[in-house]
């Protein structure tokens, strides 16, 4: 026996913990194999306990580029749960964090199955979670929040669902804006590059800072792409 079939051999099966469906089609696979968990989407993985890094620099970056003291912090996708409780860890006590998460069995997995990996992030009095879509949390609002934080998907297309195109358009953008008070900051996830889009975020009024952050563990991949977009003061 080779040395690769041996630790073929030794590694614990891949488990299927259950299935979420998604509002207006499609499926994510929240999988366990030996410690380490994965959420899917068809045979991409969107997240995995063993690689956070890059979801952790998305809250901190960001709240890194704020002026003043923020206080009021919208995270879109509840994921693991790392952006959040990087988020709690960069913010005073006084701060509020609004995590919108459309799919409800991600709360249930993260009160569940994934609960060692939230700690107490959920029981943080300035945590609140809304079962909603961001977006209409974004348009909701006007000048209400120092940050936006966005991975619900692969990068700045409607990769897990259509409709969150509206999150990245020259029109979506803009309404993140509105959205932020002056001095805020939008950071978007990327697995990957896009060029066009650091150019549709000036567009809308941004400044744009382009982080590559390297995450790989050891992996052949390129680095994650986080974008940070800051309304300015005036």
């Amino acid at each position: 026996m080779s040395a690769t079939q041996a630790r073929a051999r030794s590694r614990p099966p891949i488990e299927l913990i259950d299935t979420a469906e998604i509002p207006n089609g499609g499926q994510l696979r929240l999988l366990r194999c030996g410690p380490d968990f994965s959420i899917q989407f068809g045979e991409d993985e969107l997240m995995g306990s063993q690689a956070f890094e890059s979801e952790q620099a998305l809250a901190e970056l960001a709240i890194g580029r704020m002026s003043g003291s923020p206080s009021h912090v919208l995270i879109g996708g509840l994921g693991m749960g790392f952006t959040l409780g990087a988020a709690l860890a960069a913010l005073p006590p006084s701060a509020t964090v609004v995590v919108a998460e459309l799919v409800p069995k991600i709360l249930t997995w993260a009160n569940g199955p994934l609960a060692h990996l939230f700690g107490d992030a959920l029981a943080d009095p300035r945590t609140s979670v809304e079962i909603r879509d961001v977006h209409d949390v974004i348009e909701s609002a006007r000048d209400a929040f120092d940050a936006i934080l966005l991975d619900v998907d692969n990068g700045p297309d409607g990769f897990i669902q259509l409709a969150n195109e509206r999150l990245y358009c020259d029109w979506g953008l803009r309404t993140a804006y509105r959205a932020l008070r002056p001095g805020g900051v939008l950071a978007i996830w990327s697995a990957y590059e896009d060029a066009a889009f650091g150019d549709r975020l000036e567009k809308a009024g941004f400044a744009v800072d382009e982080v590559k952050i390297d995450d790989s563990q050891g992996r052949e991949r390129a680095p994650y792409t986080i974008w940070l977009a800051s309304r300015p003061m005036s």
